[in-house]
């Protein structure tokens, strides 16, 4: 599939805009390889640069405001030269996507209403940025598509998707914003809590994982909420037990999630294992790896789970 996005032609300069991308399916890290074409009509067109950019819709800080278009990435792939009149010239690229990118798709479909696009912006004058867009879709890493897939397996629905404007405290960020996905509480831990708010942090080395428990119930007075971060690596990831590895870490927020409450009502805790052909994992304690965590055998073996702070 080939998606292209074409700028009109400006009346000022008779320079016309395209982008298109051989393949716009991507993920974190990986290069997106395309190809911007220019075209001048009547007379020679001076292009002073052309630059890429990442854009995406972001709520902002204050839950009033509207959301906004964000550009949270900018490649330059071209510098000084002309467009002869009549004449086309193309600039061919293939650029690295942060490893912080935002998932917009899981198996295979849009997540929600997440939307990326590749901004193409070419400056002919000091005073004038002739621009288009195309669409990205971001598929995501398999540390994430594990940790997708095992929320669903245990019964977890996504209630909603978005990016935050704003930076995590503690946690090492590159983007201006976070990508937060919201789920309904799965059955087995619907008692302890009514919602989970997941948040992926990625590296080319690990994903931090926060879980982020009945903050919009906490917001609207109704509850209290808590915040409860795990670690783990990229390798190896495809031989982890994801839903025993997801359902402890569950387990310890859950934990840490009563602890916090200031009633009874909510002291009460997950006592029996969704992942039946195993005992529940215990937190992992810290050790040497990935931010001072390690991954370890949960008990009863073969999985192995991140540190819970």
């Amino acid at each position: 599939m080939r998606l292209t996005g074409v700028s009109r032609g400006s009346a000022w300069t008779g320079l016309s805009v395209s982008t298109t991308l051989p393949n716009p399916s991507t993920r974190p890290g990986l290069r997106l390889p395309g190809r911007v074409i220019l075209r001048a009509d009547g007379e020679d067109v001076l292009v002073r640069h052309i630059r890429l950019g990442l854009v995406t819709s972001v709520e902002p800080e204050d839950p009033g405001s509207p959301r906004r278009l964000v550009q949270y990435h900018r490649w330059p792939i071209a510098g000084r030269f002309v467009v002869p009149a009549g004449r086309r010239r193309a600039v061919d690229f293939a650029v690295p996507l942060p490893w912080e990118t935002p998932v917009t798709m899981f198996g295979g479909v849009p997540l929600l209403s997440l939307r990326t696009g590749l901004r193409t912006e070419v400056s002919v004058d000091p005073d004038l940025d002739q621009g288009e867009m195309v669409p990205v879709l971001i598929h995501p890493l398999p540390t994430q598509q594990h940790l997708l897939a095992a929320l669903d397996t245990l019964g977890f629905v996504m209630r909603q998707a978005g990016f935050q404007q704003g930076r995590l405290p503690g946690v090492e960020q590159t983007l201006p914003f976070q990508q937060r996905l919201g789920f309904w509480a799965a059955p087995l831990y619907a008692g302890p809590m009514t919602e989970l708010e997941v948040i992926m942090v990625t590296t080319s080395v690990g994903m931090e994982v926060l879980f982020w428990l009945d903050r919009r119930l906490s917001l609207a007075g109704v509850t209290h909420q808590s915040i409860s971060r795990f670690r783990v690596w990229h390798a190896g990831a495809d031989q982890r037990d994801w839903v025993a590895t997801v359902d402890g870490w569950l387990r310890h927020a859950i934990d840490r999630h009563a602890a916090a409450a200031a009633h009874a009502d909510w002291s009460a805790t997950v006592r029996e294992s969704a992942h039946v052909s195993r005992h529940p994992d215990q937190p992992v304690a810290p050790g040497y790896g990935l931010g001072g965590t390690a991954g370890g055998a949960g008990v009863g073996g073969g999985g192995s789970g991140g540190d819970g702070t």
